[in-house]
């Protein structure tokens, strides 16, 4: 078998990925115990279970496509776990409400997310989670500020990085 290269000789992208597929692998193993898929359990912690949520407003908020979203939407409904109602603000769109199956599924995704958060809480000290998330947010921040390729030139500032 080969040699194992270390995590910190891997590109910060792989580990992100990576790390990204196993937690998605994980929670469709644990959401398909109870018929369901990551997807869905996502798309139903990210509706408000007492005012509903505007359909138009859940993909950017999940970070979704607007046709991935509808087949989503379109499984819910037909599982009897959403209910699209017109929004009373606004005559054009609609509110996608939970109904009371999809706030009992809700919950148990929910239960799964902080069981998982708290796991991992369990095993490092506050201070690395800290860093983990002051990391995540320089990427997010770089990515969405278009601070990574200026002119197909990608921007160096090693700021914090040793000579």
């Amino acid at each position: 078998m080969g040699r194992q290269i270390p995590m910190k000789d891997k590109t910060i992208e792989y580990v992100l990925r990576t790390t990204w597929m196993a937690i998605q692998k994980m929670y469709n193993e644990e959401a398909a115990k109870f018929d369901s898929t990551m997807a869905t359990g996502f798309t139903l912690l990210s509706i408000d279970p007492e005012e509903g949520t505007p359909s138009t407003s859940l993909g950017p908020k999940m970070g979704m496509e607007a046709t991935s979203l509808s087949r989503i939407l379109k499984s819910m409904e037909e599982r009897g776990l959403i209910e699209r109602k017109p929004n009373p603000n606004d005559g054009r769109s609609v509110l996608i409400h939970l109904t009371q199956f999809g706030k009992e599924k809700r919950e148990y995704s929910r239960d799964r997310v902080l069981i998982f958060n708290e796991a991992i809480r369990g095993k490092l000290p506050k201070e690395k989670i800290d860093h983990f998330y002051e990391v995540a947010q320089v990427i997010n921040e770089m990515i969405s500020n278009r601070k990574i390729y200026i002119n197909n030139q990608f921007e160096i500032k090693d700021e914090h990085k040793k000579n």
